[in-house]
């Protein structure tokens, strides 16, 4: 298939400008002004007035995630397709072993059930735990099936968190092996003694979600964990920065030059925690960890990102049904699964609540939802970027159109959605993933396991 979309303005690599992309196969084969239509060219698409940019990476997505309360809702299959709806052309998911389980045969696992994927994918490892045979297992998964990132959490000691001694094993290992170690920052010792307090008070709904999360457990643990990465010498990425203590935390490792990159989410951005007081569904809706903020968060977020602090926004994409949500909303707040919707949604907030407002530019918005990721990830200039012999990953954006979420109308797997009634500015108007129109008119035309697996070498820092 030859395809050439002309007469847009190509946003990529930090840059704007009028042009055409001429499309054959797979790749992008030309990109400039005023290209001929080949004799042989199968569809020519008008882009005049309209933003192409590259296909979006998603670093952040949970996608057949199995909990003790719930499975989430989406499969690999039902959530790359509201994944292309929204613009975004490659995920890279989570390999989650039991605690001293195989980090292979967890591999295995989960690539085996991401092959029903529709867009193209990679994975990062997680560390549950630190045993004798973790450092061979981990030096296999880097180096002979291309896992280039390694997910641990300091929340969730009780299951899959970490002690410190063996988070520092971990940043040991990234060293040695050239892994990026990812960290959910929350200080797990403290979520869990305020959550048994808020219990034994009598504080079980969801209400209290947060007020077992504050922000101080966020910003404590963000600093530690750059203390034992600077200790290590290895750079840290920290997933779903959501708070002011945070990101202040991040920018202070950063301006010592250290290598710290943040991402965060566009909940966190766009919502806050005044859905806890509404209790129902929507506060239950609305768990996830760590939870919304109020609006001092919210803003130094905003700014961090036009500042360059935060690098990369996941949409964390870890949906339940309310069914689930609400069997222990009014019990035990503990026990409702975490997390919420919004692969779909990423470009489409970002676009509406940042660029159309001024608050970051046009050409940073693609840098954080495509270019940035694709670096740090080792997809870069295979993905994250529009130029010739690169991927033809594109998005054709409709930056005028209007439109409401409505979980009725949404792609993703859920009978909810948190973004319900908000009202964006800005669409897909066609995605193309490798050369193939999956996105277009509204419909998505991609069959399940059309999509590639990718390997995610290690990229760069990010500093």
């Amino acid at each position: 298939m030859r395809t050439l979309v002309r007469n847009g303005t190509i946003v990529s690599d930090g840059r704007s400008f009028r042009g055409d992309i001429l499309v054959e196969g797979g790749t992008i084969a030309a990109v400039g002004e005023g290209i001929a239509a080949p004799a042989d060219v199968d569809r020519v698409i008008d882009a005049a007035g309209r933003e192409v940019f590259p296909g979006a990476v998603d670093p952040h997505v949970h996608f057949e995630l199995e909990t003790a309360n719930g499975a989430s809702s989406d499969d690999f299959a039902s959530g790359t397709r509201a994944a292309l709806a929204g613009g975004t052309t490659t995920i890279i998911d989570f390999v989650t072993p039991q605690r001293n389980g195989s980090l292979l045969a967890a591999l295995a696992a989960r690539k085996e059930a991401a092959r029903k994927s529709l867009c193209d994918f990679g994975l990062h490892m997680s560390v549950t735990a630190w045993s004798d045979r973790t450092l061979p297992e981990l030096e296999a998964c880097c180096r002979r099936e291309g896992i280039g990132s390694v997910k641990t959490y300091l929340a969730y000691k009780e299951t899959i968190g970490l002690e410190d001694r063996e988070f520092l094993a971990v940043l040991d290992a990234a060293r040695k092996l050239k892994f990026l170690t990812l960290v959910h920052a929350e200080a797990g010792d403290m979520v869990a003694y305020l959550q048994k307090t808020l219990l034994a008070a009598g504080k079980t709904s969801v209400a209290h979600h947060a007020l077992a999360r504050p922000p101080e457990v966020e910003g404590d643990a963000v600093r530690r964990s750059l203390l034992l990465a600077r200790l290590a010498g290895v750079p840290l990425y920290i997933v779903h920065v959501s708070t002011r203590q945070g990101i202040e935390a991040v920018a202070a490792a950063r301006q010592a030059g250290q290598a710290a990159i943040a991402e965060t989410c566009p909940q966190y951005l766009v919502l806050d925690e005044s859905l806890y007081a509404a209790e129902g569904d929507a506060a239950a809706a609305a768990v996830m960890s760590p939870p919304l903020r109020g609006q001092e968060h919210r803003e130094a977020l905003w700014q961090a990102m036009a500042t360059g602090w935060v690098q990369t926004i996941g949409s964390d994409h870890c949906p339940f049904h309310l069914a689930d949500k609400r069997r222990h909303a009014a019990d035990d707040f503990t026990k409702v699964p975490g997390g919420a919707g919004g692969i779909e949604y990423r470009l489409p907030l970002l676009h509406t609540f940042g660029v159309r407002t001024g608050r970051i530019s046009l050409e940073r918005f693609v840098d954080l939802v495509a270019t940035r990721p694709a670096k740090l990830f080792g997809l870069y200039p295979r993905k994250g970027t529009i130029r010739p012999g690169s991927d033809a990953d594109l998005v054709v954006w409709d930056r005028d159109r209007k439109w409401t979420v409505a979980a009725a109308r949404q792609w993703q797997r859920c009978d909810h959605t948190i973004y319900e009634g908000l009202e964006l500015v800005g669409a897909p108007a066609w995605v193309f993933s490798r050369g193939e129109a999956v996105f277009a008119g509204g419909r998505v035309e991609a069959e399940a396991g059309r999509g590639a697996w990718l390997g995610n070498n290690r990229g760069s820092d990010g500093a």
